[in-house]
């Protein structure tokens, strides 16, 4: 969210705001698929790995546009990529309940 102020006037409120809402979004599905019915979980979770990936895309064009710098880009990106690991293992929990995290045999 930082980045925005950042960004030329010409962009910021077009794919900057952009940026944002998607930011926002994400963190508003995620605590939709927390408090979710555990059978609505999985497809919410899914949701939110598109909206991240989709995000990445319009953060990777911003970048090409030269709107924002190297160094925010690789500070954003490493955010990003992190909250797709995080996602992913969530819903890759969901959809193995057996399977544990851990063996330690």
């Amino acid at each position: 969210m930082n980045i925005t102020p950042h960004i030329p006037k010409g962009a910021r409120y077009t794919i900057g705001a952009r940026i944002e809402n998607k930011l926002l979004d994400l963190l508003e599905l995620g605590y939709i698929a927390y408090f979710s019915k555990k059978e609505d979980k999985i497809e919410k979770i899914s949701q939110c790995i598109f909206l991240l990936d989709t995000l990445k895309f319009i953060v990777s064009v911003a970048w090409d546009a030269k709107l924002i710098s190297n160094r925010q880009y690789e500070e954003i990106a490493l955010k990003l990529e992190e909250i797709g690991r995080m996602l992913g293992g969530w819903k890759s929990k969901l959809s193995n309940p057996e399977k544990k995290n851990r063996d330690f045999s």
